[in-house]
């Protein structure tokens, strides 16, 4: 069978160590690529070789082997700002992860712009992380967090959105695709109603920076954050785009060693962007293990990802449709590679653990997304989700495995 924009994946997955390994004596299907990407070889490696034969800081001495650590730190930078197409290089944070660029922006930000009576808004469909921050920051500078509703096929209601949005409202931070349902958010027009405003918008892009172009300028983005455990890359580092303006007015989230210009003991002064929200020690091989990855995904090419990746959800869609009593939670026409379900009454604790037993990994429990649980009055879900080493073999092996572990749950139902 050929798609439009098909990858050589047979060969692309031979680049995957972990996708060679069995998982209870039966091959690894691996289904939750929305929680973590597994690692081409390419990523580990770097980070191998620069551990054991390239080691030293960055920022701190002149020589050789911190000059040249130095250097491969800065390129990583620059690949991003090409990456995601900002203006400046500068615009460009290293942090932990999505939750802790969330974090900075919300306190930052916070800090900067929120007075008492001002509004944030996010939606219903929002990952935990996407939530709790804004609860933090609104609770602390007294403005007031206000989500936008979602429909019973997982989309944001535009126009409730339209008008929860006042002269009032600072901030939008709202998920390019959403982790539980795979919505993908009508940002540009989102982003467009929001500026009319005067409110800033922050795209959560956990779930769309390693599978689809983006384009920060043309989304006309405020601020956009990503996690490299979700775009092939390690643990431990993310990626916080902001407009250089914005981050110039944002005061430090943490103060300590290289975001200092000057200390004495009475008083401190901060560089500027991106280096003033960088506190201590960076994390040195994981920023050159991203930038693997951000070559790695270049090479595929985002476009042919999305094309094959949209190839096996359709894929998975139909052939889970043949399940009796199956509902997929999250219907929206536009979706990134992620779909979540529920079998009756059967739970899906029970469904993921035998079909751990056939080798097969997928997600199970309320996602990180409690809220959008509750939209639906679910208590829990099973997910699976896709990346570009995925199959329509593997999808099929996984839809018999599933009926087959129906079938041992509730021996009554037939299809």
């Amino acid at each position: 069978m050929t798609h439009s924009g098909e990858l050589n994946v047979w060969k692309l997955r031979q680049e995957f160590p972990m996708l060679q390994q069995l998982m209870h004596g039966k091959p690894l299907i691996y289904l939750d690529s929305a929680a973590t990407v597994q690692k081409p070889r390419r990523v580990i490696e770097a980070m191998s070789h620069f551990y054991s034969e390239q080691y030293a800081t960055v920022h701190r001495s002149v020589y050789d082997f911190a000059s040249r650590a130095t250097s491969r730190y800065n390129d990583v930078r620059q690949k991003l700002k090409e990456f995601l197409n900002a203006a400046f290089v500068e615009e460009i944070v290293f942090t932990r992860g999505t939750t802790e660029a969330i974090n900075l922006i919300a306190s930052s930000f916070g800090k900067a712009f929120l007075q008492p009576g001002d509004e944030v808004v996010i939606t219903a469909m929002e990952h935990h992380s996407n939530i709790v921050p804004w609860q933090w920051i609104c609770e602390e500078r007294g403005a007031r967090l206000k989500a936008v509703p979602i429909n019973d096929r997982g989309e944001l209601i535009l126009e409730a959105f339209d008008e929860l949005l006042t002269d009032r409202t600072k901030l939008v931070s709202v998920a390019h695709i959403a982790n539980a349902t795979g919505t993908w958010n009508p940002i540009e027009e989102m982003i467009r109603l929001a500026h009319a405003r005067g409110a800033k918008v922050l795209i959560d892009g956990a779930q769309s920076a390693a599978h689809l172009p983006v384009d920060v300028q043309k989304l006309k983005a405020d601020f956009f954050v990503f996690s490299g455990h979700k775009a092939y890359g390690p643990t431990g580092i993310g990626v916080l785009y902001g407009k250089r303006a914005l981050l110039e007015k944002m005061p430090p989230y943490q103060r300590g060693g290289d975001m200092i210009d000057e200390v004495t003991l009475q008083s401190s002064s901060f560089q500027h962007s991106p280096m003033k929200f960088e506190a201590g020690t960076p994390m040195i091989a994981e920023v050159i293990g991203l930038g693997e990855a951000i070559d790695f995904m270049e090479s595929l090419g985002r476009d042919r990802i999305a094309v094959w990746e949209q190839d096996l959800l359709e894929h998975a869609t139909t052939r889970l449709g043949e399940i009796k009593g199956l509902r997929i939670i999250g219907t929206a026409p536009k979706k990134g590679a992620i779909i979540s379900f529920v079998i009756d009454d059967l739970h899906p604790l029970d469904i993921g653990t035998l079909l751990d037993i056939r080798g097969i990994a997928v997600r199970t429990g309320q996602l990180c997304a409690q809220p959008t649980l509750q939209s639906f009055n679910v208590p829990s879900l099973t997910r699976v989700s896709f990346a570009a080493y995925n199959t329509f073999e593997e999808i099929d092996i996984f839809v018999e495995a599933l009926k087959e572990v129906i079938l041992l749950l509730r021996p009554a139902l037939s299809y």
